[in-house]
């Protein structure tokens, strides 16, 4: 897929500092006209399911960006890592990665990705895609071992499937590109759907 933003008003906004997001899109021809992340709380409501959590947060960096530049295609994302239904935080340090990687050591998680377009003419649309992740039994020296490498800063559940982490997962049921950042074929689907132009 390829896109030349001066064709479509105001381009493809992309309201996220992920350069995972960023790449995910380049790797299928998508080049954002600008980057523009959105600046809001993403503290999860009293009682807040994954799913509600992924979705609304989507919404709302999409709508915060979209007045900023009237007229553009802009595109928002959130991941949300889940051990049933307790979202697990974006790791900032050691303990809290460290913590994460024990939970989910030799279970199965979910990984939410919500996916928000506003289009040209204000419109919201909101997808969501849900990834079923199973991580082998974890020895404490393969958790310090990898915490050394500092890879699962900033990671939402303390791990990046696209590094080493990678050897931790038994299987994954849906999009890997979701776990990653960004699910890439409901993306295009849905910017498709809204009429924005996707070429091979």
């Amino acid at each position: 897929m390829s896109q030349s933003p001066a064709s479509h008003g105001g381009g493809l906004i992309l309201a996220s500092a992920s350069p995972r997001r960023l790449e995910l899109l380049r790797q299928v021809g998508l080049e954002p006209a600008a980057v523009d992340p959105a600046d809001i709380d993403e503290t999860p409501r009293p009682r807040e399911l994954p799913a509600d959590h992924a979705r609304r947060l989507a919404a709302e960096k999409a709508r915060a960006v979209a007045v900023r530049h009237p007229g553009a295609w802009v595109l928002a994302a959130d991941t949300v890592v889940a051990s049933g239904r307790r979202i697990l935080p974006k790791a900032e340090d050691e303990r809290t990665a460290r913590a994460c990687l024990d939970q989910l050591s030799g279970r199965r998680h979910r990984v939410y990705g919500g996916v928000a377009l506003v289009g040209p003419d204000g419109r919201l649309a909101v997808r969501l895609v849900q990834t079923a992740v199973l991580f082998k039994r974890l020895t404490a020296d393969e958790i310090a071992g990898y915490l050394t490498l500092g890879e699962w800063r900033g990671k939402a559940g303390g791990y990046a499937i696209q590094g080493r982490a990678a050897l931790f997962v038994r299987g994954i049921v849906g999009s890997y590109s979701n776990v990653v950042g960004l699910p890439l074929f409901e993306t295009a689907s849905l910017l498709g759907g809204r009429g924005f132009p996707l070429s091979p």
